[in-house]
């Protein structure tokens, strides 16, 4: 099976906020009056990677014929034919215009024949269940899918069974994906993104491509380029299921010369592989169910060994950024430091803007609470069109509301009450329920010195 982790990566302004909390009253709270609309991003279209045939072909191999756990995949396997997708369960009301744009970008961009369907004869399905009822079969999954089955209750009998074991899988007939339908929109959105990516193409993700929602860190949460290039390979005529992996490797170039030709003779910038222990101490230090001791040993780990591996790239500044989040509650100082380390790999990497953005988040939180506005407002800046183009409502808003504070810190208050009132109808999107998006502008309130 592929699961979509939940890796706390997104904010010490905790972006996951228990699904089902009272509104309680502070000094801060919010007038029970109606919250503007949700806003929505209008239909995207993702621009197409320039990157090297020879690493373009690499990156395909590693996660077309591998798992997460490191598992070899005997064979290549995919839908033959279109694929028609049917939801089922208990589906929130934003979940078919999400599914209807990505399945009409899906067309547009990767070239693949798939349509919704109200039909039985689905070739995949996505439930949508509670949270619990997912965290009973995969406490630490936001989401997954699974091969041949087509109902979380049949998973259920089903599971452990070679019937769903990812490598005896010869060929893709039937999936079905299990959705959560009381998280916030965005966060249904973003599992739709990822397992049905992988539930049509790769099922493996790789910490060393910064472009990309194969990839567990989940900074990106919407198919990038990418990932489009990745599925219009994958569906590429001159491939077919049962292809072994040097069969794969034999048919590549001439693929990538006719699908990437801008990547004919670019030179490679080849990321080493990632050891399994530096994706596991990650894990650990951004995870929920430790102690902050272990945490703390995990994310000095996770920097120990990208020293040691003597990396520069997207996944240093990542080992940094993973220590800040860990130490900002007990030494938000400390923490400073390894967001500045963070965004320096960062600046000094291509197609990291998504992640510049988070570690400005932190630092311009950071910021605020020290009363000082104007650099809030820079450090916020730059990145409001990067949360918009990568489609992240929960980060948009939370920049927003960011400079909302900072702009009233430094007597800008119509400017601010402007600001503020725009972040409320992407945290509608972004984090989901009335409660949710009140505790959120609270929580960021309570950041600036002028509200005690």
């Amino acid at each position: 099976m592929k699961a979509r982790h939940v890796l706390a990566v997104v904010m010490l302004l905790g972006a996951c906020v228990p699904a089902s909390a009272p509104d309680v009253a502070t000094r801060a709270r919010i007038a029970d009056t109606s919250l503007p609309p949700m806003k929505r991003f209008a239909d995207s279209r993702a621009t197409a990677p320039v990157r090297a045939n020879a690493d373009l072909a690499r990156d395909f191999l590693a996660l077309t014929f591998r798992m997460e756990s490191g598992r070899k995949l005997p064979v290549l396997t995919r839908f033959d034919g279109p694929i028609r997708v049917a939801v089922t369960g208990k589906p929130p009301a934003t979940l078919a215009a999400d599914l209807t744009s990505l399945t009409a970008r899906l067309r547009r961009e990767a070239g693949l024949d798939i349509r919704t369907t109200r039909q039985g004869d689905a070739q995949i399905t996505i439930e949508a269940v509670s949270r619990r009822e997912i965290q009973r079969m995969l406490p630490q999954a936001a989401c997954f899918v699974a091969p041949n089955v087509s109902s979380l209750a049949e998973y259920r009998t089903a599971r452990r069974q070679p019937k769903t074991d990812w490598t005896r899988l010869r060929e893709r007939r039937q999936l079905a994906i299990f959705l959560p339908h009381d998280a916030s929109p965005q966060e249904v959105r973003d599992c739709l993104h990822e397992e049905l990516a992988q539930a049509i193409g790769p099922l493996n993700d790789l910490y060393r491509l910064p472009d990309s929602v194969f990839n567990d860190d989940n900074v990106h949460t919407v198919l990038t380029g990418f990932d489009m290039l990745i599925l219009r390979i994958t569906y590429d005529p001159a491939l077919h299921q049962g292809m072994t992996e040097q069969q794969t490797a034999a048919a590549l170039p001439e693929i990538l010369a006719r699908l990437n030709p801008l990547g004919e003779g670019r030179a490679q910038r080849a990321a080493p592989a990632t050891p399994r222990q530096w994706s596991n101490a990650i894990e650990t230090a951004l995870g929920r169910a430790t102690s902050y001791s272990q945490r703390h040993r995990a994310a000095e780990d996770g920097l120990r060994i990208a020293a040691r591996e003597g990396w520069r790239d997207h996944r240093r500044g990542f080992a940094h950024y993973t220590m800040g989040r860990v130490l900002q509650i007990k030494d938000p100082t400390a923490a400073q430091r390894h967001y500045t380390l963070a965004n320096r790999y960062y600046d000094a990497n291509p197609g990291t803007e998504l992640h510049r953005a988070y570690t400005a988040t932190q630092m311009a939180a950071y910021a605020l609470s020290r009363g000082d506005g104007a650099e809030a407002l820079r450090l916020t800046g730059p990145h409001l069109r990067t949360a918009e183009q990568a489609e992240n409502a929960a980060l948009l808003a939370t920049l927003l509301l960011i400079r909302s504070e900072a702009l009233a810190l430094e007597g800008r208050v119509i400017e601010a009450r402007r600001v503020r009132l725009d972040s409320i109808g992407w945290a509608r999107y972004g984090f989901g329920p009335d409660w949710a998006v009140r505790a959120k502008l609270r929580e960021i309130s309570a950041l600036s010195p002028r509200n005690g």
